[in-house]
């Protein structure tokens, strides 16, 4: 993983640990288009998957077509996304049967 990308994640990382003041300076945010934009150009990274909170926040995964980068963002409802991980050797996984409900 190339220095920038882990000092990003690591970023998004500290969003969760540290008080909300020294958070916002650690964050690594930006409105959602320009870190698609960035993704997509440097890593080759498109949208796989997403999924609402209920804190109505944006999830997304993204992964380069061959797998090998791969970074998941949240998006707030005003357009700002963070990145919140970052890694390489993205695969999907076939979903598990389900049984019955009871």
């Amino acid at each position: 993983m190339n220095r920038v990308r882990l000092i990003l994640v690591a970023a998004a990382i500290l969003t969760t640990v540290l008080p909300a003041g020294a958070a916002a300076a650690q964050t690594a945010c930006a409105p959602r288009a320009a870190i698609l934009e960035r993704l997509a150009a440097r890593y080759g990274e498109v949208p796989i998957a997403a999924g609402i909170t209920d804190r109505a926040l944006l999830i997304e995964v993204l992964a380069s077509g061959d797998g090998a980068s791969w970074t998941i963002i949240a998006t707030s409802p005003t357009g700002t996304s963070c990145l919140i991980a970052a890694g390489e050797g993205w695969r999907a996984v076939a979903a598990a049967p389900r049984g019955p409900r009871t």
